[in-house]
Formats: C-alpha cells, structure tokens, sequence
C-alpha cells in the first residue's frame, strides 16, 4: 500500500464535510423563499422561530468539525510516518462510512437512536485507529 492512499478518507470526509455546508445556505434561502424564516431569524445564529429542518445542517456541520479532526490527525500522522498498516486503513474507511451514515441520517429522517448508535461507533472506531497505531509505534520504539 502506498502512503498516498492515507489521503484518500481524509478527501472522502472533507467532501461530505462542503456538502454539509452547503445545505445550509440551500435550506436557509429555501425557508425564506417560502416563508419560513425572515433575515432576523438568523441575527444571532438561529432563533426558535427557525425550522428544524433548517438548522439540521449547521448542527451536523459543527459534528463534522469536532470528533473528524482527530481523524484527519491520526491519518495524517500515518501519512507523515509512511504507515501502511492495512488495519487502520481498513478502520478508516469505516470511519467514514459511519460519518457518511451519521449525516445521512441527521439530514434525512433524524431518528436519535439511529444516529447515536452510528455516532458512538464511528467514535469507537476512531479510538481504535489511535490505539492500533499507538500499539505499533510503541511496539517498533521498545521492541525494534
């Protein structure tokens, strides 16, 4: 495996990451094309007088900025220190099949349970690269 191919989920998230901002501009007009929503609603971020389908999207945006940015460190330390380590590679595509499954779901149908259980595995996947990785890397330092 080529260390390249590390940069290919942080790419895959990056892009869910735009297409996730993107909604919000698109439901925000939409709402105030139909009237909705007024300019004022927005004055202070979001108002209650806000759709919840319109404020979905900012509240998965800010989910694909907190947990994903110790994703794109763990895959970019592995880029730097030319791992191939077809685990966590195996575990980061899995990662972001579960972000992908996360925004689905919160953009779509928004059912909380659905969205925990992807939300708490991606979690525990994430956790799990860390861990291999750090494994190996101890590993090659006390062991050679």
């Amino acid at each position: 495996m080529q260390k390249e191919y590390w940069l290919l989920p942080i790419g895959a998230l990056a892009l869910l990451t735009f297409f996730v901002l993107l909604q919000i501009p698109i439901r925000r007009l939409y709402a105030g094309f139909i009237g909705k929503v007024i300019v004022d609603d927005f004055k202070f971020g979001e108002s209650k007088n806000v759709p919840h389908w319109v404020t979905i999207p900012n509240r998965n945006y800010m989910n694909l900025l907190e947990m994903p940015l110790l994703f794109y460190l763990i895959c970019l330390i592995q880029y730097l220190t030319n791992s191939i380590d077809p685990l966590n590679f195996k575990l980061a595509w899995i990662y972001v099949g579960f972000r992908f499954a996360h925004s689905l779901i919160h953009l779509t149908y928004n059912n909380v349970i659905h969205r925990l259980i992807i939300f708490a595995s991606s979690n525990l996947i994430l956790f799990g690269i860390w861990v291999n990785y750090f494994r190996q890397y101890l590993k090659i330092i006390f062991w050679g």
